[in-house]
Parts: C-alpha cells; sequence; structure tokens
C-alpha cells in the first residue's frame, strides 16, 4: 500500500497484525473505514457548489476555477515539502516508465480541467437541473471506458446498482428539467463534461492501482489546470477576487474541496473501482442540496427523498459485487 495520501498524504496505518478478530470482521472494517473516507470526500466536495457561488458574485467561473487550482497546488506542494524533504518531481512513482505515468497524468489533468470548464459552460446554454442530470451519466461512461479499453466485465448486481443510482442522480430537480432543441447544445455541452470527468475517473483509478501516489496525481492536476487556465483567465476582466469574503471563498475552495476533498477521492481510487467511486459520487448533488438548504433556505422537494433512496440502494448492491473492489487495468 502505497505512503502518500489521505489528509498528510499518506495512506491510513494498517489494521494492527496482532488483532484476535476474525479475517471477516477485519475487512468488514477495513471496507467500512474505506467507505467512510470516501463518504468523508463526497461531502467536502459538495460545498463546492457552495463556494463557487459565492466566489462568482466577484469572478467569472473560469477565475473561480483558475484560483481554486493555482491556491491549491501551493498548499499541496508545501504540504509535500514539509511531510518529505524532497524534490517534488520524486513523489512515488509508480510501475509506469516516467515518461508513461507523465503522459496519464497529463491526460487525466486535461480531461478534469476541460470537464470542469465545460460544466461551467454549459449552465449558460442549458438549465442547471438539465446540467445535473446529464452529469448522472458519468458512471455510465467510466463502466463504458473500462469495458471497451480493458475488457472489464461487471457483475449483474454492479450493473442493477449502477442503473439504479444513475436513475436516482437524474431525478434530482426533474421538476425544473427543460427540454427543447434550444437547449440541445447546452446538453451537448454538459454531455461531453460528464464524458470527460468520467475519463479523469477512470486514468486516476489506473494511476493509483499501479502505485501512483495521492500527491503526485493532486499536484499534477491543479498545476497542470492552472497552466491550461491561465491564457483564458487572462481576458476577463477580473482575475482574483478584490474583498475578503472573495478570497475566503476562493481558500476554501481549494483547502476544502480541491486538497482536502479531491485529495481522499484519490486516495479512494487505490480502495474501490472507478466506476463503484463513480457511483458513489452521484450523492454530491444531494447533499449540496441539502447544504443548500441549510445555508441558503432553498427547497428540498419530495423527488430528492427518492432520488437519496435509489442512490443508496444503488451503492449498496453495487458495494457487495466485486466490480466495487477491482480495478479494470
Amino acid at each position: 500500500m502505497n505512503k502518500n495520501s489521505l489528509l498528510t498524504l499518506s495512506d491510513p496505518i494498517e489494521a494492527d497484525p496482532t488483532s484476535q478478530r476474525s479475517p471477516l470482521k477485519k475487512k468488514l472494517t477495513i471496507d467500512n473505514f474505506n467507505l467512510g473516507i470516501l463518504l468523508i470526500a463526497v461531502i467536502a466536495l459538495a460545498f463546492s457548489p457552495i463556494f463557487t457561488k459565492l466566489s462568482e458574485s466577484e469572478l467569472s467561473p473560469t477565475a473561480t476555477i483558475f484560483n481554486r487550482l493555482w491556491l491549491a497546488t501551493i498548499i499541496t506542494s508545501c504540504w509535500q515539502l514539509i511531510e518529505t524533504p524532497t524534490r517534488l518531481s520524486e513523489i512515488q512513482f509508480s510501475q509506469y516508465s516516467d515518461r508513461q505515468e507523465q503522459g496519464l497524468l497529463m491526460l487525466a489533468s486535461l480531461s478534469a480541467t476541460l470537464s470542469a470548464l465545460l460544466w461551467a459552460i454549459s449552465f449558460n446554454h442549458t438549465s442547471i437541473a438539465s446540467s445535473t442530470a446529464l452529469r448522472s451519466l458519468t458512471p455510465l461512461f467510466i463502466s463504458f471506458g473500462a469495458w471497451l479499453i480493458f475488457q472489464q466485465q461487471f457483475e449483474s448486481k454492479f450493473i442493477w446498482g449502477m442503473v439504479l443510482s444513475i436513475t436516482g442522480g437524474m431525478a434530482i430537480g426533474w421538476n425544473d428539467l427543460q427540454i427543447g432543441t434550444e437547449y440541445m447544445i447546452g446538453d451537448g455541452i454538459a454531455l461531453l463534461s460528464a464524458a470527460l470527468h468520467g475519463a479523469n475517473i477512470l486514468i486516476i483509478g489506473c494511476l493509483r492501482d499501479r502505485g501512483c501516489a495521492t500527491a503526485r496525481v493532486l499536484l499534477w492536476r491543479c498545476a497542470v489546470g492552472a497552466l491550461l487556465l491561465l491564457p483564458l483567465c487572462l481576458a476577463d476582466t477580473q482575475l482574483f477576487p478584490i474583498s475578503r469574503s472573495g478570497w475566503l471563498a476562493v481558500i476554501a475552495l481549494a483547502i476544502v474541496c480541491q486538497t482536502f476533498g479531491q485529495g481522499l477521492l484519490v486516495y479512494s481510487l487505490k480502495q474501490f473501482s472507478s466506476s463503484f467511486v463513480g457511483i458513489f459520487t452521484l450523492l454530491k448533488p444531494l447533499i449540496t442540496a441539502l447544504l443548500a438548504w441549510v445555508i441558503f433556505t432553498e427547497k428540498i422537494g419530495l423527488i430528492d427523498g427518492v432520488a437519496l433512496i435509489l442512490i443508496l440502494f444503488g451503492i449498496y448492491l453495487a458495494k457487495f459485487s466485486s466490480s466495487a473492489t477491482v480495478n479494470a487495468c
């Protein structure tokens, strides 16, 4: 198991081998612990729309993402240097050659950045409800990619769990769903964003399965993403926040969502398959809706409760399948 993940960019301490618990109980304890970490990751990431909404009172969506990434790059770099005073380029190489690993890290960073950018653009051409519904197809893209590229096979229990979870994800905001030819461009952009998001999770899952450290993935994701967005941001009239509240919003995005949330999510891709992580992250919009209800007094409808039940039952089915823990590559 790698030693560069989680909160301290190190994997958690493994169970005591001298423990007298049965192997089954040990496995259940470890599984529940890892599932708890994944849940914490999703909760942290669910704050992203909240902080983004606060930030975009001053900044454009592109500038918000840029500030989130460059701040997270500095935080992750300093964190790693404090823990391991060595060159950042030496952070645990995987079983790939360095050139292969860097190519995959570049692809992961590019897909994640384009996904976030297209996701923001889609809101200008279609409804948030439509974008959210189409984003729920991410697990389908992950599983299709794993089957097409790596010939991974999925158990029927896992497939049913995925179908139920996606149905629940698409039910979110169903009452506000807008359908029409005028929304086709926006829907297409949102669909492409979901596909790229799925590609990012699939690539990172492969990197983690082959031994690439969480810290290395985070550094590449943030640094490359910030560099890619910089030319676009220079065209904006406002590149950085101008108020204390604006800075607090982007700093919270960098710490809570990018470093902490994404760090735990990347760690979880070593413990669970990319497809299962994609299914589990469908809880994010529901948690965001709950946070918006608490913070902004936004309404939560009956259909959101139905969506939650479908997603949780889908996760339950998928979890008890071997496809939940076996990565394709």
